[in-house]
């Protein structure tokens, strides 16, 4: 048994300090599940009252995600700011004077999605979501593998559309009013199937740019942008001081 530190503390903060230390230590990853309440009140000796408050107001203060019937996860961080103001990748193409084309690899509802989309998408109850995957071309060289899940509560007829011929960039800002964006951007070197892809060969550094939008306090879509490193780059010009979209 983990015995909780003495203190003059609630025993509910201290089951919230266990659970922090946990997170911050790197035992408990982000995205992962947290152990079952029944399981921390073995571990910790304590009600389960107690330990219920600790994972209510942990939740609350976004450190954790519960999903009901799926479980309790651990909230992954949010990033501080954001540089990258949102753009149409068609119009940054057709801006250069090359020629964009698309082509859809995958386009479907997922009816129970897993629960690491769930928590993504900060649902409380599992439901539906769809699905794309879309390959954008400039001058017949790929360079972007679009990866989107879409709240199909807020966006009607997403799985329905010609996405060679429409942009999902053009199509959900009509659909939905975008409200906030979340930017996360990485540099990691392609997997086997994304090379497939992306016409490059496995382990090429890509940039990665993960995004979320909001629709007031809804989630509207969970994105991944992968560009080839050495087709494409990042930015963004703004004025210091000025808060960004």
């Amino acid at each position: 048994m983990n015995a909780l530190p003495d203190s003059a503390a609630p025993l509910y903060e201290k089951v919230k300090d266990f659970v922090l230390d946990n997170i911050g230590s790197g035992k408990w990853s982000f995205n992962s599940r947290l152990p079952s309440e029944n399981d921390l009140v073995a571990t910790l000796g304590v009600s389960r009252m107690t330990v219920n408050r600790a994972l209510r107001e942990l939740t609350s203060e976004g450190h954790l995600r519960r999903i009901q019937g799926v479980g309790t996860f651990i909230a992954p961080p949010k990033p501080q700011s954001t540089l990258i103001e949102i753009s149409n990748i068609i119009a940054e193409i057709e801006a250069r004077g090359s020629t964009h084309r698309a082509e859809v690899v995958t386009l479907e509802r997922i009816e129970k999605p897993e629960p690491e989309l769930l928590l993504a998408f900060e649902f409380e109850i599992s439901r539906p979501v769809d699905h794309s995957i879309v390959i954008h071309f400039e001058n017949d060289r790929p360079v972007q593998l679009e990866e989107r899940f879409v709240n199909s509560a807020l966006v009607s007829g997403y799985v329905d559309q010609d996405f060679t011929v429409i942009a999902t960039y053009d199509y959900l800002q009509n659909a939905t009013p975008l409200t906030e964006v979340e930017h996360l951007i990485s540099a990691l070197p392609a997997d086997v199937e994304n090379a497939r892809l992306l016409q490059i060969q496995p382990g090429e550094c890509c940039l990665v740019l993960r995004r979320k939008t909001w629709s007031g306090s809804d989630i509207a879509t969970v994105n991944t942008l992968t560009y080839v490193g050495s087709r494409y780059s990042l930015g963004s010009r703004y004025l210091h001081g000025q808060k960004q979209a």
